[in-house]
């Protein structure tokens, strides 16, 4: 058996004869050994190799060239980790984790799903039925397969991933787990799968890819459009990976087909999420709807919230059930929780709202809405271009305007922000430059010059303004907050004047308030201001919409003024 500097040669010593055993439980830390023992993602592909990974069907000419470029690996290695796999345990997808940069595996959307959720998520599509066919649209290493495998043991399994490592891992796990006779591992892109009929019924299970609007190619975004509009509904390109992922099962499912998948929750709430929104209400046919609180981190290492959604296409139940808790629970609680209309649903554009149980607002006081319009600040689209610096030197200063760009300077400076020589300028110019003093236009032009080089033209927000020079930001507000923090909302008076960028809000009052009123409002919500109602991420960030900042209890105008006596 060769061996290289790839694997490490005390084993053994690491690994006592009990923990090799398959009969051992979880309380082998699989991840910590086999990252000690497996130095780098060659000796991960050969090891895959040295379990059985080509057995799978579909092995690619990369996945193969990838088992060959690392050396054999120790017998005591392979062994210890196939016992692993079958006591349950995922060493290979932690190893691939461990190997691969936080940041690079981010930017694909690849966060691997913790058991207890995988769990959940096969319990409750153990409960509905029995599949004919598992597909996994986003495998990773293969957690949720294996285990729909365990479950359904005369199902064929379909793993779609693009990434070759990380399919070399499902491919080893699952033939690991002998199952490899009944799987297909695909590395291809899911929006372009294609599924042959089927007898029975296939289940979509699984964690789609997190990925940004602004790392999506455009010839995804095309798809994107073209094949939601042969559905019936409109997408947005402001979408995340996960939302074509949804089209996509839509897409492929027949009636009857039934999935859960587990997401980000934020499309429950913004405008982006309606693709997604309308296809639960319509072919896609939502069943329910569990956010995980984020506390419990459901991706660990990332600032998400999950959302698990199960649906039945085809289906048309005139009712959702909508839940949260503060972890994962059985796979029949899935379904539990609250059970609203779908007619309520088609109307309300903020679904995370029927998860919670609002608080009533107490005598004397109203919604901070009904006193201030709360708006977030302006998005430049490019802020090394339209904050002010060496490449606008010779701009005028009429185009100039000192502006809250970073909440820190919220955060610091206590309950008024009185000087604005601390702040940065934003230079906002007019839509119509006629109006520029002929006198300033020249340094104008050049700085327009300057910016289109630095590619501030050709920008996703430049193009969509009416004119792409014109950041347009709001006249002062006079209240600031922050909005997103492991904290409450910073409330500072502004009364130095100064504008804002969407790292803040602005309160706008709805009818004129005397200074000393808006101090007393500033006082109240800074002294009352708590995390409730602000929708919280992984971590315990914070994060208050708008609308939300609207909802917080203030006391009327009139009890304010009293207490000014």
């Amino acid at each position: 058996m060769v061996r290289n500097s790839h694997y490490h040669q005390d084993f053994d010593s690491a690994v006592s004869p009990a923990s090799r055993s398959p009969t051992v439980g979880r309380s082998v830390n699989a991840e910590g050994l086999l990252e000690d023992k497996v130095s780098d993602e060659s000796a991960l592909a050969a090891l895959c190799g040295a379990l059985g990974a080509a057995r799978v069907s579909g092995l690619s000419a990369q996945e193969a060239d990838l088992i060959r470029e690392g050396a054999v690996p120790p017998e005591d290695v392979v062994a210890w980790v196939a016992h692993a796999i079958r006591r349950g345990e995922d060493p290979l997808g932690d190893a691939f984790c461990a190997l691969r940069p936080a940041r690079e595996r981010r930017s694909s959307g690849a966060v691997f799903t913790p058991p207890a959720i995988v769990e959940s998520m096969l319990a409750w599509a153990e409960a509905q039925g029995n599949p004919g066919r598992v597909v996994d649209p986003g495998a990773g290493s293969a957690r949720f397969l294996v285990g729909a495998g365990r479950k359904f043991p005369d199902a064929t399994l379909v793993a779609v991933e693009s990434e070759p490592l990380a399919a070399l891992t499902a491919r080893a796990n699952l033939a690991a787990s002998g199952m490899a006779a009944r799987s297909e591992v695909r590395i291809e892109n899911f929006l372009f799968t294609k599924l042959v009929r089927t007898e029975g019924q296939t289940l979509f299970v699984g964690n789609p890819p997190y990925v940004r609007h602004h790392l999506i190619p455009p010839a995804w975004k095309r798809w994107l459009k073209a094949e939601s509009s042969a559905l019936g509904v409109r997408a947005s390109a402001l979408a995340g990976l996960h939302a074509y992922f949804f089209l996509a099962i839509a897409k492929l499912g027949t009636p009857g087909d039934y999935g859960a998948l587990i997401t980000s929750a934020e499309w429950l709430d913004v405008n982006y999420g309606k693709l997604i929104r309308d296809l639960f209400l319509g072919g896609l046919g939502g069943r329910s709807i569990f956010i995980v609180e984020p506390q419990s981190e459901p991706f660990p290492g990332t600032a998400t919230t999950g959302a698990v959604t199960t649906f039945q296409i085809g289906s048309a139940a005139p009712t959702a059930r909508f839940a949260r808790g503060a972890t994962i629970p059985d796979g029949g609680s899935l379904c539990a929780g609250r059970s609203v209309p779908r007619s309520r649903l088609t109307r309300q554009s903020r679904w995370s709202d029927f998860t919670r149980t609002l608080p009533k607002v107490p005598e004397c006081f109203v919604e901070l809405g009904e006193i201030c319009r709360v708006h977030r600040g302006q998005v430049t689209g490019a802020n090394k271009v339209w904050i002010a610096g060496p490449h606008s030197a010779g701009l005028p200063a009429e185009v100039l305007f000192p502006t809250v760009t970073k909440a820190r300077e919220l955060l610091d400076c206590g309950p008024a922000l009185r000087d604005a020589r601390s702040l940065r300028c934003v230079i906002d110019l007019p839509t119509d430059l006629t109006e520029i003093d002929d006198g300033v236009r020249a340094a104008v032009e050049r700085f327009l010059e300057r910016a289109e080089q630095m590619g501030a033209r050709e920008r996703y927000v430049a193009r969509h303004r009416r004119s792409w020079w014109s950041v347009g930001l709001r006249e002062p507000a006079p209240i600031l907050a922050t909005y997103m923090a492991r904290r409450p909302p910073a409330f500072v008076l502004n009364s130095a004047s100064v504008r804002h960028l969407n790292v803040a809000h602005g309160l706008y009052p709805r009818e004129p308030l005397s200074e000393p009123v808006l101090v007393e409002l500033v006082k109240w919500l800074r002294k009352s201001a708590t995390v409730h109602g602000g929708r919280v991420y992984a971590g315990g960030l914070t994060k208050f919409e708008p609308r939300e900042m609207e909802r917080i209890p203030v006391p009327t105008p009139l009890e304010l003024i009293s207490n000014l006596g």
